[in-house]
């Protein structure tokens, strides 16, 4: 989510934690220069105790710096108002950096009590700054002179950035509606913190502890280790234990013969957040629906969907649902033919029973092993995680130049992650790049990209970025390494590509730098590089066997190309579902009043969703757009997707590694963050307008 260093967005503000106010502040490293190399945050040095000061310094600082600007006796400029705004609340961006990317990756009960604190106060001191009618007064003279202060494509960007943000963020309001306005904004903040925090309870409570080893037929070897090391550490010694963690699930789901086991763990997935119990998300969400109602009303816009969209490339609802739908007819096509394979093996078995969706995995395996003879557990042993990360860093190199250092004895995150400098060819610093591979009860599950520093420059001096890339990936047992599936090697780049985003920003200002642009664009740099992953040319380089460090055979990479649009259907299908439920609940005009399964059920009939397939999401743990931020966004992956595979024809036309198709992406996407508008962005960088064929021929839609 985009995010500017005068002030947090609600979204950002979601992960702050606090604490007690009794930590003197000249002991506080969050208050002091680091003295570290590369001003990393001195992590093992900061306690849950230093937060609360810290946060409330950074809003008495910024206050200050807000008021030297209302107070300027000197005309408003581009300088003395933008810029001094811009710049202003360097501690407060210095804090919150820590504060939620640390609530995302290692958080625990003190935390998020902490984090609920923190979330109103956060939001109250972003609605003060946005509702300064003095400041908004100086900004709005600044905009109206624009076309005369010759100002740089960037600067222009900035003054418009600022004040669109102030106009959404409620200061062309009345005086009667600003309180009402901050009051939702106050409410919003604390629900969607709460939303994340139930999913992350239901997904850290539930275990599923098998007895009998004969249950654990069909899983791999890797799977059972795993499991059982899992039930030692959680007191059930001789058995085997899964969660809802995905590593853990998936395997599960696409091995395990017992039909009644899969059908279990599955439901447990489905039904996080659906329980009736005190972490049931239900209400909240009808709660924050109504809410995003209001505040979008309040702005003059017709539903939330509206508001977010205006800002976006797509611009109205009417347009990304007009493409949700012609994708989904398309999608489903193939969905309702992957059935019809999957059923014809049932009957080939014996089977007297329908398709359900906790069978997909399963029987998805036994098609692709009768159509491509390939079967994951044979491609696993050619995915050690160490040799993908090298197959990623090698993709940069050849693409960009850049090199990659690890780096010992820097402050991490988190023991578990690894830092690297990264370097331009010629030696010269770019950044700190943090990795962080594997699933723990403090971190949240999937996998993202968030900065400890944004790019920026000041006074002609680059600030560099400090980037973290952080995952949920099958963890190591004493008898193997992490060996990866297809869909952990594509997710491995596909945050690869964002972290490359913030790292190669060359951009003056902070709220503009890396991924700070339009939701449904910021996916093009991460699953652009998705690409790569298994390109055969790739695949040589980092697929070597654990064992033997074999080279992955011809045979075997063929068969992954041969098998690269299976289960297509299904993937495009699922998540597009999860894309219109996400716009269904976004573009209701009237508060929510019915039921919030009932609304789901419906919004799924209406798509013509088959029984044999979930939604992606469902309602109670859809936390991208309940807990995070992209409501109203959720089918950027989508449009992306189009950017993405159009792009890429380029590099295929070229030569996957072509230094001068490499070099006009990087110059014209990945250096411009958000100084530009999106579309012009694009459209240098291919000369041409995005054509979806291409994503539809890569998905085997057409």
């Amino acid at each position: 989510m985009k995010q500017s260093l005068f002030v947090f967005t609600i979204a950002a503000l979601i992960f702050l934690g606090a604490c007690s106010k009794k930590t003197p502040m000249e002991t506080n490293p969050l208050l002091v220069e680091y003295a570290t190399p590369f001003k990393i945050a001195p992590f093992e040095k900061i306690k849950n105790q230093h937060y609360m000061p810290a946060f409330l310094k950074g809003m008495e600082e910024q206050n200050k710096n807000i008021e030297a600007i209302v107070n300027n006796s000197e005309a408003p400029t581009f300088a003395n108002t933008i810029e001094a705004l811009e710049y202003s609340g360097e501690l407060l961006g210095k804090v919150g950096y820590v504060f939620y990317n640390l609530t995302s990756s290692n958080t625990n009960d003190s935390l998020k009590a902490i984090a609920q604190e923190v979330a109103p106060i956060a939001s109250k001191h972003n609605d003060a700054i946005f509702l300064n009618n003095k400041l908004f007064a100086r900004i709005k003279t600044v905009y109206e002179q624009k076309d005369q202060l010759n100002l740089s494509t960037e600067e222009k960007k900035l003054l418009t950035e600022t004040y669109e943000s102030f106009a959404r963020g409620g200061a062309n309001l009345p005086e009667d509606k600003k309180e009402e306005f901050s009051q939702i904004n106050g409410k919003l903040a604390v629900l969607t913190l709460k939303f994340g925090d139930n999913v992350l309870n239901e997904t850290n409570n539930y275990l599923m502890v098998v007895d009998k080893k004969n249950d654990l037929q069909g899983l791999p070897q890797a799977s059972i280790d795993a499991a059982a090391k899992l039930a030692t550490k959680k007191g059930h010694e001789g058995k085997w234990a899964f969660t809802t963690h995905k590593p853990s699930m998936i395997p599960f789901l696409q091995y395990a013969e017992n039909r009644n086991l899969r059908e279990m763990i599955f439901k447990a997935y489905i039904n996080r957040g659906d329980n009736n119990n005190e972490f049931d998300n239900k209400e909240i969400i009808k709660e924050i629906v109504n809410l995003r109602i209001k505040r979008a009303n309040l702005l003059g816009f017709e539903n939330h969907a509206a508001f977010i969209l205006d800002k976006n490339m797509a611009k109205t609802p009417e347009t990304v649902n007009a493409k949700l739908a012609s994708l989904m007819d398309k999608s489903l096509t193939v969905a309702k033919k992957e059935v019809k394979d999957m059923q014809q093996i049932i009957k080939e078995e014996g089977g007297r029973f329908k398709l359900e969706p906790w069978d997909w995995w399963y029987y998805a395996e036994k098609v692709k092993m009768k159509k491509y003879n390939l079967d994951e557990n044979e491609i696993r042993p050619y995915l050690q995680l160490s040799n993908v990360i090298d197959g990623a860093l090698y993709t940069a190199n050849q693409l960009y130049g850049l090199q990659f250092e690890k780096k010992e004895g820097l402050p991490l995150p988190h023991p578990d992650a690894t830092a690297y400098e990264v370097k331009e060819a010629d030696g010269s610093h770019v950044g700190i790049l943090f990795m962080d591979y594997h699933p723990r009860e403090s971190k949240r599950g999937g996998a993202w990209m968030n900065a400890f520093q944004k790019q920026l420059t000041i006074n002609g001096e680059n600030i560099p970025p400090i980037i973290t890339m952080v995952c949920n990936f099958t963890s190591p047992t004493e008898k193997l390494p992490s060996l990866l599936s297809i869909d952990e090697v594509e997710t491995l780049f596909h945050e690869f590509g964002h972290a490359l985003h913030g790292l190669l920003s060359r951009c003056k200002y902070e709220s503009l730098s890396g991924t700070s642009v339009p939701r449904d664009f910021v996916e093009l740099p991460s699953q652009i590089m998705e690409h790569w992953s298994t390109h055969p040319e790739l695949l040589k380089y980092y697929g070597k066997h654990y064992k033997t460090g074999e080279i992955i055979p011809d045979e075997l990479i063929a068969k992954i190309e041969n098998a690269g649009k299976f289960n297509q259907g299904f993937a495009t299908t699922e998540y597009l579902a999860a894309a219109i439920l996400d716009m269904d609940y976004h573009t209701l005009t009237s508060p929510l009043d019915t039921d919030v399964n009932g609304f789901e059920t419906k919004s799924m009939k209406n798509m013509k969703l088959i029984p044999e397939i979930v939604s992606r999401y469902r309602s109670t743990y859809f936390q991208h757009i309940f807990a995070g931020g992209y409501s109203a966004g959720y089918y950027a992956y989508i449009w992306a997707a189009i950017l993405d595979s159009d792009a890429f024809d380029s590099f295929r036309k070229n030569g996957i590694f072509d230094k001068e198709t490499a070099t006009k992406f990087r110059k014209n996407i990945l250096e411009k963050g958000g100084t530009e508008d999106a579309m012009e962005m694009y459209t240098k960088f291919k000369g041409a307008q995005p054509d979806e064929n291409a994503l539809l021929k890569d998905r085997g839609l057409i």
